[in-house]
């Protein structure tokens, strides 16, 4: 049977519900030689942040997924406390950031080989996250642009795609990939048929930033995941327009969310936190009004986020 994997356990991918598929709840920002749990309290983060969760709750979202990865923040105890206490199926990962010119990669990532971080994060998947016994529902990886003719990832950067696709390989769990330029996600299309991974199993995040929709439909035709994850970053006719070119062929490879929240590591109380209500209360009603069917609707906010994250399919 079809299940994900949540903070948790296991549940079957039918009661993922209504889900948004790219949110965060902690994260920090100092880079990867100096974060640790020593620079925010797990109570705070908690208290500062259920109410947030609740609001969603209260307005029917029922699945979560925690994109901070490791080195940038994340706490899988903190995950576990919110979800038993809201009742929402939260999700956390393995993998490395590779984005941001690696700032966010521990130096372990640079010397060893795609095989060897593969076996990490498997390991994790395997046995859980830091002795919790808590498992990763995904991997999130992230990747600078691409350059060159024709263009390439950086060898790093190539790197922990291919051991993303290893992993993926083995663990059946889904590669969701900061990428934000077309190129770059056909790229890791590239890497992933070159190592026998189903593109389906690749969610090109951030796939908003890229003003090309051509290459929108270029990942979606090779099955791979579209991501539009910045919803509430821009005027809202803007990605209802994004959405709506993609329905008529790819809805079904279509992802939805807003990246918002977070408690910011080393800010006073978190810092800003924004909530996560825009997509309920704003964008929704927009696409609405824009005459997208509720059938539709359905799709891109339940059924799509539960195929993207299922095991055992």
């Amino acid at each position: 049977m079809p299940h994900i994997q949540t903070v948790v356990g296991s549940i079957p991918a039918k009661e993922f519900g209504f889900a948004l598929p790219h949110e965060h709840i902690l994260c920090d920002f100092i880079g990867a030689e100096k974060t640790g749990k020593h620079r925010w309290s797990a109570d705070e983060v908690v208290r500062t942040m259920l109410p947030y969760l609740r609001q969603i709750k209260e307005r029917g979202v029922v699945g979560f997924v925690d994109c901070t990865p490791a080195y940038i923040g994340r706490d899988v105890l903190v995950l576990r406390r919110l979800a038993e206490i809201t009742g929402l199926h939260i999700v956390t990962n393995t993998g490395y950031y590779g984005a941001a010119s690696d700032k966010y990669l521990p130096k372990h990532a640079f010397t060893e080989s795609a095989d060897q971080l593969a076996a990490r994060w498997i390991r994790e998947w395997e046995r859980g996250i830091d002795g919790t016994g808590i498992k990763p529902g995904f991997i999130k990886i992230g990747v600078d642009p691409s350059a060159g003719d024709p263009p390439r990832l950086s060898e790093v950067d190539a790197k922990i795609v291919r051991a993303a696709a290893r992993a993926a390989k083995r663990t059946g769990l889904a590669v969701a990939c900061h990428t934000v330029q077309g190129a770059a996600a056909l790229e890791e299309i590239r890497i992933f048929q070159e190592e026998g991974v189903d593109p389906s199993r690749l969610i090109y995040v951030h796939a908003d930033g890229e003003p090309d929709a051509k290459k929108h439909e270029q990942v979606a035709e090779k099955r791979a995941w579209v991501e539009f994850d910045a919803i509430g970053g821009r005027p809202v006719e803007q990605h209802v327009a994004l959405v709506r070119a993609m329905l008529p062929k790819y809805a079904d490879r279509l992802l939805l969310s807003m990246d918002r929240g977070w408690y910011n590591a080393g800010e006073p109380n978190g810092g800003t936190i924004r909530d996560y209500i825009f997509f309920t209360d704003h964008f929704l009603p927009a696409l609405r009004k824009s005459g997208v069917s509720e059938k539709t609707i359905r799709k891109l906010t339940v059924e799509n986020p539960a195929r993207a994250f299922a095991l055992g399919t």
